[in-house]
């Protein structure tokens, strides 16, 4: 859903929507789960964010997640504009990309087996687009906390490896600090569990990543 034309470049400050004070209304409960979307978590559950092109697709491979999943939620990071609509992260001026929310309970799953599945979940050597998603919103990102920051830049050297083997591309996923997370209108929740017929986008490279799965694998 285009309303704009489409980006291949960050917008300057001077070119950000303004946004809104206030967050545009999401839903309450997640569709697949029922848990509280934006919470409260429970003690002990932590938050990965992840960009990899259009968000509808991305959810779902992390809901889908057999064990240690809390939630998941769609919205837009890495931007200037305070929470920011659909369309106007569409039209390229708030900087912001589609991102999943992911909260999990590290006891039962690694953020590395989270890594593992975004790394192989999306084409990270796309740039601003991914398949025929094209414009700044659908770039590949990881929006890490202090703590996850070594670990996904560690996971972004071993993955670009496999894909140098391959003769694939270099990556060019950003990785940044974990920023505000505006979650995204209603519709867009687990839009892929509402309507299972929908468009999904989202293609691999079909290139194992070669990293730890932590604890998942110690308990399997």
């Amino acid at each position: 859903m285009q309303l704009f034309k489409k980006r291949f470049a960050m917008p300057a400050p001077a070119e950000a929507l303004a946004g809104r004070p206030k967050a545009i209304a999401t839903a309450a409960l997640h569709f697949v789960n029922g848990q509280p979307l934006k919470g409260p978590y429970p003690a002990g559950i932590e938050v990965a964010v992840f960009g990899m092109g259009c968000f509808w697709g991305a959810e779902r491979k992390f809901w889908q997640i057999p064990k240690g999943i809390h939630v998941t939620a769609v919205g837009y990071t890495g931007g200037q504009t305070p929470n920011p609509t659909y369309e106007e992260t569409c039209s390229g001026r708030t900087g912001h990309t589609e991102a999943v929310l992911v909260a999990y309970d590290p006891s039962l799953i690694s953020y590395e087996a989270l890594l593992k599945v975004f790394w192989e979940g999306h084409d990270p050597t796309q740039g601003m687009r991914q398949g025929n998603d094209v414009g700044t919103q659908y770039r590949s990102g990881i929006y890490a906390t202090v703590g996850q920051k070594p670990i996904a830049e560690a996971s972004k050297a071993a993955y670009g490896k496999a894909l140098a083997t391959r003769r694939l591309g270099p990556i060019t996923t950003e990785i940044v600090d974990q920023g505000p997370f505006y979650f995204a209108e209603e519709y867009h929740q687990q839009y892929l569990a509402k309507n299972p017929s929908g468009y999904c986008g989202l293609g691999g490279t079909g290139v194992s990543c070669p990293i730890g799965v932590g604890v998942a694998a110690e308990r399997a």
